[in-house]
């Protein structure tokens, strides 16, 4: 048990998620629902939990996909003053199991009838909910989330009622994002920071619709901006750049303002494939769940390097970029390498510019490794094999060896791959094995997965 309950001041929802006209339009599915509307799903949502055992200062689990059903049982867990403790629904039930018995909600929601096919970005839901544990929360955050476990076993994190309050309004100081009036189209999950903070409680705080569209199709994107007449960001991760990149509009889109992606850096050519197609801005956004969104270049102007976020202060110490982190983020962790004295160990190798500030991200900082004595950064590596010609995406490991797993659109054989190479690297660089994927492994909000082990049994 925490030494500090989880806050029971539900007022943060209210004050926060609920401002505007009951009138206006938040989120369409797509049909429009109206904030009114929404806030009664909530109050409903409210007594089913309470009926649970939910009480103030407990936590719920939440095993939805993205749907209403998950958006309305996250604000009435909130409004309920307790811990909303979100599982991605593409968990396996043992990993799910193992999270439940670490973390003892009161409650859990999960689907008793779900419907709309696997390639639904928001899907129709009904939600059930049954007891689970007694007492009250095991930290203090009014959000638990789990990493997206890339490049290893995922973390425990936990983000306090002022942790999400500030990112919201670090996000109205940010150039470049969705203004008033205007839309998001979301794509990345809600369960995860960009979505949850950058689509969902943004857009509900500032008065910007989220407009999912109704399938994970390059036409089905384009459909949701054509839509409405309103301007239209696209919000997503470099896998979704790649499906419009090679999608053909059927009509002029003047409603598309920009697309803004966070995640893994965006390959150059993918950059300019969806730019040289779309001519609009391909933003960039840098972020990590412990700490939300940290720097972005909404205009593109300094590719690719970004610019911290309001409020949010960046360093680099022996080639690692540190971020100022008030508070230690992680559930049931005092690991003094990842967080310390007010700063987040990032594991990402950068440099700060000291005259601009602009911090430019060089990959992980286990990315540099050592062959025959000579020093080689995999990052470099990985981004010269994805700009191969025929590359659509690619990871670079050391496995006993600088090893490339890489995915291509079915014109490359790994001769023809190693020739390309030997044009582009010198002979320490190169990849001394070489794996042809159908489909490279991601997690589940769509990263490229790093695990050496992960990789190796995909390539099996």
């Amino acid at each position: 048990m925490a030494e500090d309950p989880v806050s029971t001041d539900a007022s943060w929802v209210d004050d926060i998620l609920f401002t505007g006209r009951p009138t206006d339009i938040c989120l369409r599915l797509p049909e429009p629902v109206d904030k009114a509307t929404l806030r009664r799903l909530v109050g409903e949502a409210q007594t089913r939990l309470a009926g649970a055992g939910l009480r103030p200062g407990g936590a719920a689990a939440l095993r939805l996909p993205p749907s209403l059903a998950y958006v309305v049982h996250l604000l009435a867990t909130w409004r309920a003053g307790a811990q909303a403790i979100l599982l991605d629904h593409r968990l396996t039930d043992h990993e799910v199991d193992r999270a439940l018995r670490r973390l003892g909600p009161q409650v859990v929601v999960a689907p008793v009838r779900t419907g709309g096919g696997a390639l639904r970005i928001f899907v129709d839901v009904t939600a059930g909910v049954t007891p689970y544990a007694d007492g009250p929360a095991g930290s203090p955050h009014a959000v638990i989330q789990l990493s997206s476990g890339s490049t290893g076993p995922s973390k425990v994190i936990g983000r306090t009622v002022e942790d999400l309050v500030g990112e919201v309004h670090r996000y109205t100081r940010i150039d470049g994002v969705a203004l008033p009036g205007e839309r998001i189209v979301l794509l990345p999950s809600m369960v995860h920071v960009l979505g949850l903070v950058g689509g969902l409680l943004y857009g509900l705080h500032a008065g910007v619709e989220l407009c999912p569209p109704e399938r994970l199709s390059g036409d089905a994107i384009l459909a949701a901006v054509a839509a409405q007449d309103s301007p239209a960001t696209v919000l997503g991760v470099p896998f979704h750049i790649g499906l419009l990149a090679s999608t053909v509009p059927s009509r002029p889109l003047p409603q598309l303002r920009r697309m803004t992606t966070g995640g893994e850096l965006v390959p150059a050519a993918v950059a300019r494939a969806f730019t040289d197609r779309y001519g609009v801005p391909l933003g960039n956004m840098y972020g990590m769940t412990e700490v939300g969104v940290i720097g972005t270049d909404l205009h593109g102007a300094h590719r690719p390097a970004i610019a911290p976020a309001p409020g949010i202060r960046v360093r680099e110490s022996g080639g690692e970029l540190w971020v100022s982190c008030p508070a230690n983020p992680y559930v049931g962790l005092a690991d003094p390498t990842r967080w310390a004295d007010g700063w987040l160990h990032t594991r990402d190798a950068g440099v700060v510019d000291p005259d601009t500030g602009l911090v430019t991200i060089r990959g992980r900082l286990d990315s540099q490794v050592s062959v025959g004595g000579m020093k080689v950064d995999l990052t470099e590596v990985e981004a010269t094999v994805a700009e191969l010609p025929g590359v659509t995406a690619a990871v670079v490991v050391w496995d006993d060896g600088i090893t490339a797993y890489v995915q291509t659109d079915g014109s490359l054989s790994e001769d023809t791959l190693d020739k390309l190479l030997a044009e582009r690297l010198a002979g320490y660089k190169r990849p001394r094995t070489l794996h042809l994927l159908d489909q490279m492994p991601r997690t589940t909000t769509g990263k490229l997965v790093r695990s050496a082990t992960a990789l190796r049994d995909a390539a099996s």
